[in-house]
């Protein structure tokens, strides 16, 4: 009676599937992880689940606030700005209502003679 797997069969197939196995770890590391070890290398981040290699950007170029200046800085700063616009807003109004009192008032003296 002769077997299916015998013991150079069975030999033969453990030595393709232990093959396999390590082609596939030399794969997943030359296309998987070699990628992010590059892209630190260089400085930049990878991103293993898009496997994307993206340069840092400095946040002060996106935010335009100044080095060292602290986001809660940066905002007081801006208020104290609109706060400051809204005061002249509020000052170029009024003197523009007292503007046109002023001439309404001429206009009702004209017309009055």
């Amino acid at each position: 009676m002769k077997r299916f797997l015998t013991f150079r069969r069975l030999s033969i197939i453990f030595a393709g599937v232990f093959t396999l196995a390590l082609l596939g770890v030399f794969v997943l590391q030359r296309v998987w992880v070699d990628p992010g070890d590059r892209c630190a290398d260089k400085g930049w981040w990878y991103d293993l689940e898009t496997r994307t290699c993206a340069q840092p950007i400095y946040i002060p170029d996106i935010t335009g606030r100044a080095e060292g200046v602290t986001r809660a800085e940066a905002s007081a700063a801006m208020n104290k700005d609109l706060v400051d616009k809204e005061a002249q807003l509020a000052a170029y109004n009024r003197a523009k209502k007292a503007a046109t009192d002023a001439e309404r008032a001429r206009v009702e003296a004209l017309t009055k003679d």
